[in-house]
C-alpha cells in the first residue's frame, strides 16, 4: 500500500545532507591527534558543554550540561575553550569539498549542507550512493574529521537519512524505500517538527513519521500551516524545498546572544554587553540593507532563567548610536541589582528595507545623517580592521574588563601571524604537527 503513497521511482531527485559528527570537538581532534578517542568537549570558556565528542557522550556527559556536572559524570574530561574561528575554517573548506562535486551546495549551518546530486550519475559514472560515499570520503580524507551523510528523493528524507546512523554512516533512501524509514521514526525526531506541532499530531493519533505522510491531503490543509504541509509532502518524497544556494539575504529577525563566565552582576558591564550585542546585530543588518521597527532586548540569570522586554524603535534604524537610549531603557527596566547573569542578548524585530528617509517628528534630520555618515566609516574600518574596530564607549568596558572567558584562552587567539591584528586574522588554522 505505502508504494502507492510515496514515489514509485527510485530516485526522481538526489538531495545529500552532509552533517558533521560531534564538528567542534571533531575539528580538534583533526588538529590535536593525540587527542582522539578521548572524553573531550568544548565550550571551557562559557561554562557549559558546547560540544562533546562521541567519547564523552558513551559516559554521559551531554550538550548544555554546567562544566562542574560533566567533570562529576566523567571523571578525568578533557575541556577546551570553543575555538570557532577554527572551527568557521573547517566548515568553509567542508562546503568546498563538497563543491567539487556539484554547484548546488547550501550552507545550512556551520557543520551541515544539502547538494543537490540530481543527473551527475553520467558525469561520474557512478550511483547517486557512489557519489554521496565519494564526497564523504573525500571531507573525512582532506579535513579528518567525522561525517554522517544522507541521500534521499527530498530535503527532510536526506537530513532523516543522514541521522540514521551516527557517527559516520551513510544511508541511502530511495523513493520506493521511504515507508520503512518513517515507520520507526518518532513524528517529534522530523526535521522541523516542534514541540506545538507534536502535541497537535499525537492527539490526531500520529506517533510517527508514518502515520503522519498517510494523513490525507484535506486533513494537513485543514489542521496545519504552509511549514508543517510542506514537510508532509516531502516525507511523501514530493520535493517542495529546494536546496537554497545563494547567500541568504532576507531576515525577519537578527538576534545576537553573549554568554559570558563568570557569571556578572555589575551593572555597567552587564550593558556593555548589551550593546556589543547590538553592535553585532546592526552590522548584520546593514550588510543585508535591512533596519528594525522594534528591538528586544534578553538577561538570562545564573540558574537559566530568561527575562526580556521589547519596544517599537522611533523610526527603522540599524545605527546603534539611535537604538542606544532605548536599549538603556529596556535594561533599566529588566536589570535587577544583586542578580547574577550569565548572558545577555538583544533581537532586531520585523526587519524592512533601509532607505534611510524616515525622519520621526521633532527629530534633526541634519544629525540622523550625520550619524548615517559615521556608521559608513565605521563599516570601512571593520572590513580593514575587523569588526568592532569603532565601538560605542557603552561597550568599551569589555575591551577593558576582558569578555568574560573562563580557563585558557585557545592557541590561535594567542598566536598571530605576520600582517595580522588582533581583531582581523587570515584565513588560517593553527596547525599541531609534530617535525
Amino acid at each position: 500500500m505505502d508504494d502507492y503513497i510515496f514515489s514509485l521511482h527510485s530516485w526522481p531527485r538526489a538531495i545529500l545532507h552532509c552533517d558533521g559528527d560531534a564538528f567542534f570537538t571533531s575539528c580538534e581532534e583533526a588538529i590535536h591527534p593525540e587527542l582522539r578517542g578521548k572524553p573531550l568537549i568544548t565550550g571551557g570558556e562559557r561554562g557549559i558543554v558546547a560540544c562533546a565528542s562521541y567519547a564523552a557522550k558513551a559516559r554521559g556527559v551531554t550538550r548544555g550540561i554546567p562544566l562542574h556536572q560533566a567533570r562529576k559524570i566523567c571523571p578525568g574530561l578533557i575541556i577546551l575553550p570553543s575555538d570557532y574561528e577554527t572551527y568557521s575554517l573547517f566548515s568553509r573548506r567542508m562546503f568546498n569539498v563538497i563543491r567539487q562535486f556539484t554547484p548546488q551546495v547550501e550552507e545550512y549551518s556551520i557543520d551541515e549542507a544539502f547538494a543537490d546530486l540530481t543527473g551527475l550519475r553520467r558525469t561520474f559514472h557512478s550511483s547517486y550512493e557512489d557519489i554521496a560515499r565519494a564526497i564523504k570520503d573525500a571531507i573525512e580524507r582532506e579535513l579528518g574529521i567525522g561525517v554522517s551523510a544522507g541521500l534521499s528523493i527530498t530535503k527532510v528524507l536526506a537530513k532523516i537519512a543522514s541521522k540514521h546512523r551516527k557517527p559516520g554512516g551513510c544511508t541511502a533512501i530511495p523513493g520506493r524505500s521511504i515507508a520503512r524509514y518513517l515507520r520507526d521514526l518518532p513524528v517529534e525526531k522530523v526535521w522541523g517538527i516542534g514541540h506545538a506541532t507534536t502535541h497537535h499530531l499525537w492527539k490526531l493519533g500520529v506517533k510517527n513519521a508514518l502515520d503522519f505522510a498517510r494523513l490525507s491531503g484535506e486533513t494537513v490543509a485543514r489542521r496545519f500551516t504552509k511549514p508543517t504541509r510542506e514537510i508532509w509532502q516531502e516525507l511523501r518524497g514530493e520535493s517542495v524545498l529546494p536546496v537554497a544556494t545563494d547567500e541568504k539575504s532576507t531576515y525577519a529577525s537578527i538576534s545576537k546572544m553573549k554568554t559570558f563566565a563568570p557569571p556578572s552582576d555589575d551593572r555597567d558591564y552587564l550593558f556593555a554587553q548589551l550593546m556589543r550585542n547590538l553592535e553585532s546585530a546592526c552590522i548584520k543588518a546593514r550588510r543585508y540593507t535591512l533596519a528594525p521597527v522594534k528591538i528586544a532586548v534578553i538577561l538570562r540569570e545564573q540558574n537559566f532563567a530568561t527575562h526580556g522586554i521589547e519596544a517599537k524603535l522611533s523610526r527603522p534604524s540599524a545605527l546603534p548610536l539611535e537604538i542606544s537610549g532605548l536599549l538603556r531603557h529596556l535594561f533599566d527596566s529588566l536589570y535587577r541589582g544583586q542578580t547574577l547573569y550569565r548572558a545577555t542578548g538583544v533581537v532586531l524585530l520585523d526587519l524592512i528595507e533601509d532607505t534611510r528617509i524616515q525622519y520621526p517628528l521633532f527629530e534633526d534630520p541634519v544629525r540622523i545623517d550625520r550619524i548615517e555618515k559615521l556608521y559608513e566609516a565605521a563599516d570601512i574600518l571593520a572590513e580593514k580592521y575587523g569588526k568592532h574596530t569603532l565601538h560605542l564607549g557603552g561597550s568599551h568596558l569589555i575591551d577593558r574588563l576582558g569578555k568574560g572567558k573562563r580557563g585558557n584562552p585557545t592557541a590561535r587567539e594567542e598566536t598571530r601571524f605576520m600582517g595580522e591584528t588582533k581583531r582581523k586574522h587570515l584565513g588560517l588554522p593553527l596547525l599541531h604537527v609534530k617535525v
